[in-house]
This record gives C-alpha cells, sequence and structure tokens, in this order.
C-alpha cells in the first residue's frame, strides 16, 4: 500500500507543478481554466477560507494550499472589465464550485 502511495503523491505533485504558474507569472501561463478574479485569497487554514470551505463541505489536503473566495472567470483579452481585476488575479488549479471558492490557487500578473 505504501508504495503505491509513494508513487502517486510524487506524480500529482508533478502535474500540478507543470499546470500551475509560479507567483507573478504571466496570465498567460495558466493551463488549468480561466484566470480568476477573487476578492480575496486566503491560506486554505485561515478562518475565512476555513469557515468557507467547513459550510460546503470541502476538505483540502493542503492546510497552506491558497484559496480564493468570491471569485469570478476574467479574460486576458477583454473588452470593458473583462480583462481587469481590481481584486486579487490568480491561477487555480479547482474552480468547480460556483465561484464562491477557487482552491490551489496562485497569484498571476495580468
Amino acid at each position: 500500500m505504501f508504495s503505491k502511495l509513494s508513487i502517486a503523491v510524487p506524480a500529482v505533485l508533478a502535474i500540478l507543478a507543470v499546470a500551475t504558474p509560479t507567483p507573478g507569472e504571466p496570465a498567460s501561463s495558466c493551463t488549468t481554466g480561466p484566470i480568476q478574479c477573487c476578492n480575496s485569497v486566503e491560506a486554505a487554514n485561515s478562518p475565512a477560507a476555513a469557515g468557507v470551505l467547513a459550510s460546503l463541505g470541502i476538505v483540502v489536503q493542503d492546510v497552506t494550499a491558497l484559496v480564493g473566495l468570491t471569485c469570478s472567470p476574467i479574460t486576458v483579452i477583454g473588452v470593458g472589465s473583462g480583462g481587469s481585476c481590481s481584486a486579487s488575479p490568480v491561477c487555480c488549479t479547482d474552480n468547480s464550485h460556483g465561484g464562491v471558492v477557487s482552491i490551489g490557487c496562485v497569484p498571476v500578473t495580468l
């Protein structure tokens, strides 16, 4: 059992490392989905993020992972406000929670 886990965990981490830009990277390097504009970005174990995650029944394995709260997708090339973000532009690995929360976020530069 442990040997399977020791193979699976590095493989998943390698995939996330390739799919997620490093902080401050251009938005074009985000390969996990649309860039999100989040009202705030918190560590998953912060009181604000932990409360939202618990109310939605979401368990985040890495408690230090960044979580975007109240997010909406934006485009890099947009007209009007579609290409701007006055809050926190991020690239996240999991945007499947209806904009309430995005998980595994990394700040990006628009």
